[in-house]
């Protein structure tokens, strides 16, 4: 169903225009193309081109899509899109919540608060429509450019052919004025779930396809009855779905999704009369409300069995599928863009070899499949597949409610929370005695209130050497490879947050953080040998 012209977010942010390539006598080679125009398209090549490294994106498309589609943006996709620049428009449109609450029936068996410690610049999450989460991306690459970064977007571009070779690829791209042909030194495939380069390089899926149906219906109403929570139903008592989900969203716009089976008549279900009669059964007669959008998805949790084949390498939606519960497709797509981005930097300016792109695979693969295993769970609680299963469900749904040991238990999806990178290849030693869990080698840097601002807006974009009252020199250079220090001390932070979140029972402690804030290795005082070795390591050099 379409969106009403209030609601139409499809804006034309680059129509298309001919390109120098379509009159160049040879075909051009380019450093970085990256197919696909959608959030993590495009936070990929802002990611490259903040860093001064030309990328061309081609999409099939003249600008963002109809439809709110993902709508939940976690705590680590702001950290993420702030260091990129335009976090804060997001948060200015979005709808800011931390607390969620279950129901059985017409019953609440309990809430949650996703962040209930103080100290973050950011919250749990927010719920933005994924056309305003790309408009602000591709607003932000326009500011890039204003400034001389080499980004360049072509829409109305659609890859036709690829053709892999052992260091570049060669791309056939229509347009409507015609083919024509571009080289990649590096090919980014972001073009989603349906992913055509996955299907030209005859490559596929390996997972789940779950049996059962929800229908996404989102509707605009002003409305006191539903706060700005998330509100999730098992066997709601109105039965216009065996599960509904509710959300607000910016624009007086909520999304319900309804659990409607498998064995359904998605042309039927799609009729505007049945939509509203879900609606109307769970809102009542009496409340008002426009239909928006409206759409039937079913559960997928898969991936690719690898990210990176040779010089292309896969992203987000085109490497990987969850189901929405739990918000982690457009979020551990993030993910992705962060974790590629400083490494094909690296790659291409030659300061780290190339097997360090092996660890893209392997650390996101890695969260891929955490993903996948939570995504699973869940999906298996909200569906149970036989009777006894229905039977046992619907029993820890009753102890919830009276008992706080059952709660963790239910599980009406677990909501996206950034990936550890514990034991993998790039990551180094914990040398801190006593040190934090939450900021053990591996682990995404967690924030901290430094007076007026936060500890990662300091961090920058390179190797940091994070010192916590602890010495160490202002710079290190490893074999071509510079950290820089940022220096902190616990007395910055009267609250507390920051001892506790990086000193724990330490007096001091030593840091080294990767570009895209994740903890490399921690000492107690600083070590130069140890120091070199883990930056050395943290760029696939040992």
């Amino acid at each position: 169903m379409p969106l009403d012209d209030r609601y139409r977010l499809a804006f034309r942010l680059y129509p298309y225009a001919r390109s120098a390539d379509q009159d160049a006598a040879a075909p051009v080679r380019h450093p970085v193309v990256v197919v696909g125009g959608g959030p993590i398209g495009i936070a990929t090549a802002l990611d490259l081109g903040l860093q001064g490294i030309p990328v061309v994106v081609l999409d099939d498309h003249e600008g963002i899509g109809q439809g709110s589609r993902a709508i939940c943006f976690a705590k680590r996709s702001l950290e993420i899109a702030d260091r990129y620049g335009c976090a804060g428009p997001m948060m200015d449109k979005g709808v800011v919540w931390n607390l969620g609450k279950v129901f059985y029936q017409d019953r609440k068996i309990y809430d949650f608060n996703l962040l209930p410690e103080e100290g973050h610049r950011f919250p749990a999450f927010i719920n933005l429509q994924q056309p305003y989460f790309e408009k602000f991306l591709v607003e932000r690459v326009r500011e890039a450019q204003a400034d001389g970064a080499p980004i360049e977007i072509r829409g109305k571009n659609r890859v036709e052919a690829v053709e892999v070779r052992d260091d570049h690829t060669i791309l056939t791209v229509a347009t409507p004025e015609g083919d024509y042909t571009i080289l990649a030194d590096w090919l980014i495939a972001c073009d989603g779930a349906g992913s055509p380069l996955r299907s030209m390089m005859g490559l596929d899926f390996e997972g789940r396809v779950f049996k059962d149906s929800f229908l996404i219906a989102d509707i605009r109403m002003l409305s006191e009855s539903f706060p700005t929570e998330r509100w999730f139903w098992f066997e709601p008592s109105h039965k216009a779905g065996a599960s509904t989900l509710l959300h607000k969203q910016p624009d007086d716009v909520w999304r319900v999704d309804f659990q409607i089976g498998w064995d359904v008549d998605r042309a039927e279900e799609l009729k505007e009369e049945n939509v509203r009669r879900r609606l109307d059964a769970m809102l009542g007669p009496d409340v008002e409300y426009e239909l928006v959008w409206s759409s039937i998805y079913t559960f997928q949790c898969r991936r690719m069995k690898a990210f990176r084949h040779g010089r292309v390498i896969f992203a987000g939606d085109a490497a990987h599928q969850v189901s929405p519960f739990g918000a982690r497709g457009a979020n551990s797509g993030m993910q992705d863009a962060d974790n590629l981005g400083w490494k094909l930097g690296m790659v291409i300016r030659g300061e780290a070899p190339d097997r360090l792109l092996d660890s893209y695979h392997e650390e996101r693969a890695h969260g891929a499949d955490e993903n996948i295993l939570n995504s699973t769970r869940a999906t298996d609680f909200i569906t149970p597949k036989s009777k006894i299963s229905h039977v046992f469900r619907n029993a820890v749904l009753e102890l919830a409610e009276r008992y706080e040991f059952a709660r963790p238990l239910v599980n009406s999806g677990r909501l996206s929370v950034p990936c550890s990178y514990d034991g993998l290849s790039l990551t180094g030693e914990d040398a801190l005695p006593g040190g934090p869990a939450r900021s053990r080698p591996g682990t995404p840097c967690p924030d901290a209130p430094l007076g007026n601002g936060f500890l990662l807006k300091g961090l920058g974009g390179g190797f940091t050497i994070l010192t916590v009252d602890a010495e160490a020199p202002e710079t290190v250079t490893e074999d071509g490879v510079t950290a820089t220090r940022r220096a902190v001390s616990a007395a910055d932070d009267p609250s507390g947050a920051l001892a506790l979140r990086y000193l724990g029972e330490a007096e001091g402690a030593v840091y080294l953080i990767r570009p895209d804030q994740h903890v490399v290795a921690r000492w107690s005082g600083y070590d130069e040998s140890a120091l070199r070795a883990a930056l050395r390591r943290a760029c696939g050099k040992e």
